[in-house]
């Protein structure tokens, strides 16, 4: 019999609960995953209690909140605060999402945010995606031409422009890789839909000429075909993006080359 026992110092614990804002009449509770490299201790859940009257709608300005006025240490990534960067991707009441674009009322308290499933944490909040940076690399994500340059640009028509669209708006966020099972245990192999979704992008730019080389490097059992289209990705993504078509678009293309 096969026995599975949790990594040690893997399963949260309760953390601190931090006192209710002097005076605050309007508070929605949040419980949020902490956890320190610095230390030997368990990851914890600390609760908050955060101030609607004195904080913004978002989950983000919830969390840069409590930063400010409560606890310090508490670690996230963010930047652009409009989901164009994808810095703040985090786990949200059970969805990958973006913390910037996610409104606090839409949630019903206590609010629970962990960082992004099945990757090594930095800090908090914080995954390392080194990784995931890795596997679109990569894909070779630029032009691929053998033609002479031409004097100003490529020029493309309008249908295969038109045929970029669902691709380019990806935000490198993650929130679709780390939403796949596929890629939870597979990640080491499996490039994930994110990755795929971007290899999708220069296979169908009309400008490149690498076609074939792009099919073969994405021509193996991991690297594409370990996709079972559970479309957990298609559902995570806050940019409304579709990447388990785009990897059924690949392996179509992957038939299509055979015959």
């Amino acid at each position: 019999m096969v026995e599975i026992t949790l990594p040690r110092n893997s399963r949260p614990t309760d953390g601190k609960t931090w006192p209710k804002p002097d005076k605050a009449k309007n508070v929605t509770e949040f419980r949020i995953y902490r956890w320190s490299p610095d230390d030997d201790a368990n990851p914890r859940i600390d609760t908050y209690q955060v101030d609607r009257d004195d904080c913004g709608p978002m989950i983000l300005d919830a969390l840069i909140w409590i930063k400010n006025n409560v606890d310090p240490t508490l670690t996230f990534r963010r930047s652009c605060r409009e989901g164009v960067c994808g810095s703040c991707a985090m786990n949200i009441d059970g969805t990958n999402t973006l913390a910037c674009t996610s409104a606090i009322d839409d949630k019903k308290a206590p609010v629970k945010i962990y960082p992004l499933p099945h990757q090594p944490v930095v800090k908090d909040l914080v995954p390392d995606l080194t990784n995931f940076y890795a596997q679109y690399a990569s894909i070779q994500p630029w032009l691929q031409t053998v033609s002479p340059t031409p004097e100003k640009e490529w020029k493309q028509s309008h249908e295969d422009r038109n045929k970029l669209d669902g691709h380019y708006e990806c935000i490198l966020c993650a929130c679709c890789s780390t939403s796949c099972p596929s890629y939870w245990w597979n990640s080491d192999r499996y490039l994930g839909p994110a990755a795929l979704l971007q290899a999708n992008r220069w296979i169908n730019d009309s400008r490149d000429e690498s076609t074939g080389a792009r099919l073969d490097n994405l021509e193996d059992p991991f690297r594409l075909y370990r996709c079972h289209t559970i479309m957990n990705c298609s559902k995570a993504c806050p940019k409304g993006l579709n990447p388990a078509k785009s990897i059924a678009e690949i392996k179509k293309k992957m038939v299509d080359r055979q015959l």
